[in-house]
């Protein structure tokens, strides 16, 4: 790769320029410089951390991205490549100084080979997408995240998003095959194969969930599953959330491997059960949702399997799908707890940390803890099979120092992920959002080989700059005057 310090010219051009370079290979229209159509892009799903770009870019081939950065990389213009938006760690958000680089033109699905169970995509296909068009094949794609109607596989491989079945079928890296992107220089390269195995260093590895730090994604091959013949959900409610935590280590221990096992406690379910209609137990203090899927025979064991040991350990209410649109309701709950919980709050925070399956009950105490000391309520609603936590704290942005509140109770609870040994996210992403916290996880030499990484890619450090990886400086200053929470005054 050539030295961009070196390349980049001196006097970079104002907005009006850029636009005008950019207009001589993209259709004017899709040239976004006016601030009232720029406002849609100063943030993702993470509507706290907003920034106005100084331009959105819409190409729609490769060879317009390719110009785009190679322009960009020319005068050292920041890029922030974006999807549909929906990320929650303010990844997408703009630079003020930079470029936009929206994908969303790129919607394509591009090939489906069912005798090789793969499909080549674009990258602002939705995910849901791609298992509707290979349903005609008997195929789905594995990873499933509750935004799947709307977010896209290059954002999924960008925060390396998992999804409720990811505790039996992986996470996105576990599910493609290869990507096509584009290099800060505006070079177009491969990463991985077709094949089941690649030469050399996995850097197909390294790119998914790299939050868009070392290049912009154009294609995607991804892995297609066969439809398991049968699938059936249980649906168990606890009084309390120690049993359900409990219950959720038994079911793993029985050797049980579920195809989904999610678990959401008292506000989770009102919210969502207000919602959906889904027949949640409403007086319940926590619930799980197990999926189970294979052979009928398998399933079969397994449901019944799993039914007494929930009720071994408590559960108030038992409750198995007994058809496909009942499984499908089930699911529609627990995938719409999110924007249900607006029901319940005028805004919420959405965090994302992992912890080991054996922590959960203890976990969950601490942030009931933490709520009663921040005074916020939280909502929970996460995959418990992998111990990736979603807790939804319950704030209201007009009320004022309320999300100053909320980012520190936020703050505590990934630093309590930590102290038990997992770590600070699980599918989406550092972004702006954590960054502070990747200085509690990891030790200032790991740090090192990160920014190192980052530079090995983009020596300027011009693509999505301030995201994901913190520069030792910041975690310095972080750690030497670390804020302490306040809980509100009575």
């Amino acid at each position: 790769m050539t030295d961009s310090v070196a390349t980049a010219e001196s006097a970079s051009p104002g907005r009006a320029e850029l636009a005008g370079l950019f207009r001589d290979f993209i259709d004017p229209e899709y040239v976004i410089d006016d601030e009232e159509t720029l406002r849609p892009y100063e943030c993702d799903g993470m509507s706290m951390y907003r920034e106005m770009p100084m331009l959105v870019v819409l190409p729609e081939t490769v060879e317009q991205v390719q110009r785009v950065m190679q322009i960009c990389h020319r005068y050292a213009v920041p890029v922030v490549a974006r999807g549909a938006g929906t990320g929650l760690s303010a990844g997408a958000m703009p630079h003020a100084e930079g470029v936009v680089l929206s994908l969303a033109k790129f919607n394509r699905i591009l090939d489906i080979d069912p005798l090789a169970r793969t499909a080549r995509l674009q990258p602002g296909v939705r995910n849901l997408a791609i298992s509707d068009e290979s349903a005609q094949f008997g195929l789905y794609y594995g990873p499933d995240p509750s935004s799947q109607i709307a977010c896209t596989i290059g954002g999924n491989v960008a925060e390396n998003s998992g999804g409720v079945h990811c505790l039996k079928y992986g996470l996105t890296v576990h599910n493609i095959l290869s990507v096509e992107m584009i290099t800060v220089e505006g070079e177009k390269v491969v990463l991985g194969s077709e094949g089941l195995d690649s030469c050399g260093m996995d850097l197909l590895a390294l790119v998914t969930g790299s939050e868009g730090l070392l290049g912009v994604i154009t294609e995607v091959t991804v892995k297609l599953l066969p439809k398991p013949e049968k699938a059936q959900v249980v649906m168990a409610g606890f009084d309390n959330v120690q049993n359900a935590g409990d219950a959720v280590g038994g079911i793993i221990a029985q050797g049980i491997i579920p195809g989904g096992l999610e678990m959401m406690d008292g506000y989770a379910i009102t919210a969502a059960e207000d919602f959906a209609r889904a027949g949640y137990p409403r007086d319940a203090a926590a619930l799980l949702l197990c999926e189970v899927d294979g052979t009928a025979e398998e399933v079969q064991e397994h449901i019944e399997q799993a039914e007494n040991l929930f009720r071994s350990f408590g559960a108030t209410s038992v409750r198995t799908s007994q058809s496909e649109t009942e499984r499908a309701l089930l699911w529609k709950g627990r995938k719409s707890a999110f924007p249900a919980v607006g029901r319940i709050s005028p805004d919420y925070y959405c965090m994302d940390g992992t912890i080991p399956r054996g922590q959960l009950a203890h976990v969950l105490t601490e942030m009931q803890k933490m709520s009663e000391h921040f005074q916020l309520r939280v909502a929970n609603v996460f995959h418990a099979g992998d111990g990736n936590l979603h807790p939804l704290i319950l704030f209201d942005a007009n009320v004022p120092g309320e999300f100053e509140r909320t980012e520190a109770f936020g703050s505590s609870i990934l630093e309590l992920c930590v102290e038990v040994g997992g770590c600070i996210t699980g599918e989406h992403g550092v972004g702006i959002e954590k960054i502070r916290q990747m200085a509690v996880q990891f030790r200032d030499e790991e740090l090192a080989q990160f920014n190192a990484l980052k530079a090995a890619f983009d020596p300027a450090g011009t693509l999505n700059p301030g995201k994901g990886v913190p520069t030792l400086r910041q975690c310095q200053e972080y750690r030497a005057i670390k804020p302490q929470p306040q809980p509100m005054e009575a």
